[in-house]
């Protein structure tokens, strides 16, 4: 007997488990899952799980049945059944998961699990389908610790992918053809981890049955951290719906998206060059510069769209600023001292604002367009960077650590009335930009320990009121330098663009 068949007629959910328990009892051999062609080699009910979990296999089919109990899956510790393999090195698990069933019960999970262990406080991390539809990652970093979540904007059903890079991983759902990703986190498991399908009932009064098929158990072996490469994603998320699209990926380093005034084109920098692709993704294209072939990651488009200014390093090894026109020629050069960095223009376009070294101070400094004297606008000590205009000109935000933490501030145009704008919490926030639209501000947060802003980190897009209130987390992924550097919103305030990373095999 290689598969049992649930009566979709059967009304008493206990005869159901009943039944269940009784093909359970017929089908299994040794304690594994029977059939010849199942990837799984063990099974467990992990944690305090009243009612003993099952599975069916169906070797004709590759689907799998499983039955499972258990209060929650959350906090510091798990209850639930769970059918596993161990497995070294990078993986990628793939499948569909559905549910026998109705059930009374919004929270009940299903889906895979990469754990470090069986007992109820391992370190774990999952992509799973609650009962009513909800995708999300959950993970514990820590044996005993809280266990934290990725939800996904993507609803069930879609296919759940989820692959580990090392000590990162990424969730992605497949709905309808399209991938969306949902989340890159990083959490330190041993090279060999238990890797399978888990099922909690969310409710230890009884059990919850999954459906699960279209499964793919894919180790791509070990790879060292010397051994890994830099992949970046140029990608586009929807403000209101959080919905991830991606525009291009690819096995090479590139950074810091702007969007262009007509929202057709999105320019980015990589070796020292600036490239534009379209929105709708495609080949990139090298945009001339000239000599300039060492711009760094800030760089911006006029108010009309019709100027590119760029920071670029050939002159001396600094950061030089100069403006070119955004469809390409010889820059002209507006800033003689160095090291300056652009990040934002005025609105009327007759003004640079940027982020400059002078004297071992990095402060915020204006230029006139078209060159002349700098003047400065913050003072205060510690670093101030990433300067941006509001719509309406009248404000430029920027982010500061003059208080021992990174935060948004603003201040008037002209340097008066600088005020702190993000709150106190367990980040550090940088580069804010706002909306075109003036309704929004979004920036990338790291945990308030990371110094400065590195790449290759966890991190956090938030988005907050221009009005104030308290951020909102958009997405989560592995990234910081590179990510969101620049200006970087659609023309219509509903999309912005940013770069993930991960670090993969060759």
């Amino acid at each position: 007997m290689n598969s049992f068949l649930f009566s979709s007629n059967v009304g008493d959910r206990k005869l159901k488990i009943f039944l269940v328990v009784i093909a359970l009892s017929l089908t299994f051999a040794s304690g594994l899952v029977r059939g010849q062609n199942t990837i799984f080699t063990g099974q467990a009910n992990v944690g305090n799980v009243r009612i003993p979990g099952s599975v069916l296999y169906d070797s004709a089919k590759g689907t799998y049945t499983i039955t499972g109990n258990g209060n929650n899956m959350w906090f510091n510790e798990d209850d639930f059944f769970y059918v596993w393999r161990k497995a070294k090195g990078d993986l990628v698990l793939k499948a569909d998961i559905g549910w026998v069933d109705e059930s009374k019960q919004p929270h009940r999970k299903a889906g895979w699990m990469i754990r470090a262990g069986l007992d109820k406080d391992d370190p774990y991390v999952d992509a799973v389908d609650h009962g009513v539809g909800l995708i999300c990652m959950q993970y514990r970093a820590t044996k005993g610790g809280a266990t934290m979540e990725v939800q996904s904007p993507i609803a069930a059903p879609a296919t759940l992918l989820l692959e580990r890079t090392g000590d990162q991983f990424t969730m992605t759902a497949t709905k309808d053809g399209i991938t969306y990703p949902v989340g890159t986190v990083s959490v330190q498991l041993p090279d060999e981890v238990y890797a399978g399908l888990a099922v909690c009932s969310h409710d230890s009064t009884t059990a919850e049955t999954a459906f699960i098929s279209d499964l793919g158990f894919n180790q791509t072996g070990a790879v060292s951290m010397d051994e890994r490469i830099l992949e970046s994603t140029l990608e586009t998320v929807d403000v209101d719906s959080g919905i991830r699209t991606i525009v291009y990926r690819a096995k090479e380093h590139f950074e810091a998206p702007n969007w262009s005034r007509d929202g057709k084109t999105l320019f980015y920098n990589k070796d020292g060059k600036i490239y534009t692709i379209p929105v709708t993704g495609g080949t990139p294209r090298s945009l001339n510069t000239d000599f300039a072939d060492k711009c760094n990651n800030d760089h911006g488009l006029s108010p009309d769209g019709k100027l590119l200014a760029i920071s670029d390093q050939s002159k001396d090894g600094k950061s030089h600023i100069y403006i070119l026109s955004s469809e390409g020629g010889e820059p002209k050069l507006i800033t003689d001292l160095a090291p300056s960095y652009w990040h934002g223009w005025s609105p009327d376009g007759k003004t640079l604002a940027y982020c400059a070294e002078r004297d071992g101070n990095f402060d915020i400094y204006t230029i006139p367009v078209d060159g002349g004297e700098e003047k400065r606008l913050t003072d205060a000590p510690g670093l101030d960077d990433g300067p941006d205009y509001s719509p309406d000109g009248k404000y430029i935000y920027f982010n500061s650590e003059r208080t021992g933490q990174m935060k948004i501030w603003r201040m008037n145009a002209d340097g008066s009335n600088q005020v702190q704008v993000t709150p106190i919490d367990q980040y550090g926030d940088w580069f804010a930009h706002p909306s075109p639209d003036g309704k929004w501000i979004v920036f990338v947060s790291y945990d308030k320990s990371v110094q400065g802003h590195p790449a290759n980190k966890d991190v956090v897009l938030r988005i907050m009121a221009a009005s104030g209130g308290v951020p909102k987390v958009l997405t989560t992924l592995f990234g910081g330098q590179g990510t969101i550097n620049v200006p970087s919103w659609s023309p219509d305030s509903k999309r912005f663009a940013f770069v993930s990373y991960r670090l993969v095999a060759p």
